[in-house]
């Protein structure tokens, strides 16, 4: 048998050598589907001190929602004018709005509400994403997701990072991979599509410690992974660990190895929502070969290529 028979993605309209959230949503659809970034200004218990203040270390000051819409807008408004925006790449479709900023569980549960409610009546709406943080989460908020998740595509986005609770620490995230657990188990209870976000190059993280992360997720029922690396923006603490010289931006190598090993790691069946991720080119500081997205995502099918590898290779299946 060949390589290209053993590879389960041989067959992708992408020609990739995992699944893609572009390949899975074209699939599930029928058409091409894009994400529709959106900021409804929430919170962060990191931040107004409920837990920590100052946030996470690598988080930007717009809450991990460069990217996203106005949150003085409405969420109709932020949702039509990004599509606008995103049209001039993408023509047609269906979109999935995705509330992208800050931590968009922490809030009351009427507002939680009024927010699933408007996205999904939004024009062309394919489902919905929510990111936020386990421990913002509880009981009731999970049941509502699990309500919403029986009648449209949902997924909840886990901002996790590391199973490390030192790096977690380090990094001021103010919560544990066991407040993830509970997080992600009550999601589960109620039957709601989890996707983990994970970073590669935390200070003091070794290629071994990023691995781990990902092979501890792996045994979890994930419906999708997104793999970041490391940005050190301006105005983070972040910035002023790594002028210090406390730590060293990842290297290219370095990276499209770990992301190769991680992905090789997962279940056939978890998308692969991100190899990589977006810093603003005017405050990112390092590492600088990022900006070139397109490389860096080549470079990593050129590894996988290489190794004559793929997604599953190295999964180690669930027991029970």
């Amino acid at each position: 048998m060949t390589q290209a028979q053993l590879n389960p993605f041989s067959g992708s309209d992408d020609n990739k050598r995992y699944l893609t959230y572009s390949h899975y949503l074209k699939k599930r659809f029928g058409t091409k589907v894009y994400k529709v970034p959106l900021d409804t200004d929430m919170g962060c218990p990191n931040r107004d001190g409920s837990k920590g203040v100052g946030g996470c270390a690598f988080c930007s000051a717009k809450r991990s929602g460069d990217f996203a819409g106005n949150p003085g807008q409405s969420i109709l408004s932020q949702y039509e004018h990004m599509r606008t925006v995103m049209e001039k790449k993408w023509q047609g479709g269906k979109c999935i709005p995705y509330f992208q900023a800050g931590s968009n569980t922490y809030t009351d549960i009427r507002t939680l509400a009024h927010m699933l409610d408007t996205a999904v009546s939004l024009p062309d709406a394919a489902g919905v994403s929510i990111a936020t943080r386990a421990d913002c989460l509880d009981e009731e908020k999970c049941s509502l997701l699990g309500e919403y998740s029986k009648n449209t595509y949902l997924v909840c986005e886990l901002g996790l990072q590391t199973v490390n609770d030192n790096t977690a620490r380090l990094m001021n995230r103010c919560h544990s991979f066991y407040d993830f657990l509970k997080g992600y188990e009550m999601l589960r209870k109620h039957g709601v599509n989890v996707c983990v976000h994970l970073i590669n190059g935390l200070p003091g993280e070794t290629h071994d410690d990023m691995l781990t992360s990902a092979r501890v997720i792996s045994s979890l029922e994930l419906h999708m992974v997104k793999l970041h690396l490391l940005h050190i923006l301006k105005g983070t603490p972040l910035e002023k660990m790594y002028l210090s010289g406390s730590f060293a931006a990842m290297e290219l190598y370095d990276y499209v190895n770990i992301i190769a090993d991680q992905i090789e790691c997962f279940d056939k069946n978890v998308i692969i929502g991100r190899v990589t991720g977006d810093g603003a080119r005017a405050d990112l500081i390092a590492p600088l070969w990022s900006l070139d997205k397109k490389r860096v995502m080549n470079e990593i099918d050129k590894e996988l290529f290489r190794r004559k590898s793929y997604q599953g290779v190295r999964y180690v299946c669930k027991q029970g």
